[in-house]
């Protein structure tokens, strides 16, 4: 991986806050394939590569299909999204989009139809730990490779 510089081995205490947040949502009762949604979604928008590049191989290999994750940036016209993921993924654009989009009421309604208070909050976290990645990722210089 190309970078503008060895930002780890610089901050390695603020780098290791990122890693325990990362650890703390890979420990919630949110299913894989959604954080792996939320995560190619959010880096869509925010257009980092290098975390869509990631996160595409990850859902690969825990299984999830081309189809889907080609369709990501749709999702709301497809049909082979459960409600879950749809709201789980709009839920993902309002908070990445939060300048414009806000999280309204009407929405929060809709996410809690498919997830408790504490899943609730955990989607929380998890689209804002992918958000924070795709901001340090661009403006480290993180770049895609070919494998």
């Amino acid at each position: 991986m190309a970078q503008r510089l060895p930002y780890s081995e610089i901050a390695p205490a603020g780098m290791d806050i990122m890693m325990e947040m990362e650890k703390y949502t890979k420990t919630s009762a949110i299913e894989r394939k959604i954080r792996e949604l939320i995560k190619i979604r959010a880096s869509q928008i925010n257009g980092c590569a290098f975390c869509l590049n990631m996160h595409t191989t990850d859902a690969r290999k825990m299984g999830e299909t081309e189809q889907r994750l080609y369709c990501v940036s749709a999702w709301e016209e497809c049909e082979f999204y459960t409600k879950a993921e749809k709201v789980a993924l709009e839920l993902t654009e309002h908070v990445t989009l939060i300048p414009t989009k806000r999280v309204p009421d009407e929405l929060y309604q809709r996410v809690r139809e498919h997830y408790d208070e504490k899943q609730y909050v955990d989607l929380i976290l998890i689209i804002n730990q992918i958000n924070s990645w795709n901001r340090i990722s661009i403006a480290m210089g993180n770049t895609a490779t070919e494998k």
